[in-house]
């Protein structure tokens, strides 16, 4: 997924007559899924004093932000970025962050709707999450849970913070074919595991991304359509 991401933002770039190596320098940090390096990683990039710090999904914008209130910051892939403080409003950002926010959150009802007409006969649907991603997790398991109450079923919920958890979480699932993963860097990076890992286990799942379904899991579902936030953020121009 780094690697993808990677490639969209150096094709970007070059479209806008910047390119790596030649009139612009990227430097690149990783955190593969692991959170909490993210806040490590934002002050090291500021320290750096880069000219603008591009952050994907919703806790690597909030880290970001805390590190620094004068270097640009550009985010993508953030749910809901007014309810977590990253800007003022769509329609007027402020501050040094700006860009697209994602709608991932609002589709978790349609994903868990065209599970059930998959399964039409699960009184019961298992959900994957990441307890680590506490900003955006915590978004899309409050969505998961107004989904599944509204369409009567029990919902059980599943942990896995690292890779090495991915087994010992679809081993707990109970009384249902069918699961939900929720989007998330750690899911996204591992999609293919977690595609053999259904498959194994006889699972209907459904993702948030193509890949998933690639990789041999049955279901892919996502909204590619994107709330674009006014260019009016001050140090953004």
């Amino acid at each position: 997924m780094a690697a993808r991401s990677g490639d969209g933002l150096r094709e970007g770039l070059r479209e806008l007559g910047y390119i790596e190596g030649h009139n612009i320098r990227i430097e690149y940090r990783w955190a593969q899924g692991n959170f909490e390096r993210l806040t490590d990683l934002a002050a090291e990039l500021v320290r750096l004093k880069v000219d603008v710090i591009v952050t994907f999904v919703t806790q690597a914008s909030l880290d970001a932000k805390k590190a620094t209130a004068t270097i640009s910051i550009v985010m993508v892939g953030v749910a809901n970025p007014v309810g977590t403080g990253l800007v003022a409003s769509l329609a007027q950002a402020g501050g040094n962050v700006t860009r697209a926010s994602s709608v991932a959150t609002d589709v978790v009802g349609k994903q868990l709707e065209i599970l059930k007409e998959v399964v039409p006969d699960a009184a019961r649907i298992a959900a994957l999450w990441n307890p680590t991603d506490l900003v955006f997790q915590a978004q899309q398991t409050q969505e998961t849970k107004i989904a599944a109450r509204k369409l009567g079923i029990e919902l059980q919920l599943l942990e896995a913070r690292a890779p090495n958890e991915f087994e010992t979480a679809f081993a707990a699932i109970q009384g249902t074919r069918a699961l939900f993963i929720m989007i998330d860097p750690l899911f996204i990076t591992h999609f293919k595991t977690l595609a053999e890992l259904s498959v194994k286990g006889r699972l209907i799942a459904i993702f948030g991304y193509r890949t998933f379904a690639d990789a041999g899991g049955l279901i892919a579902y996502v909204h590619k359509l994107l709330r674009y936030l006014q260019r009016d953020c001050r140090l953004c121009r």
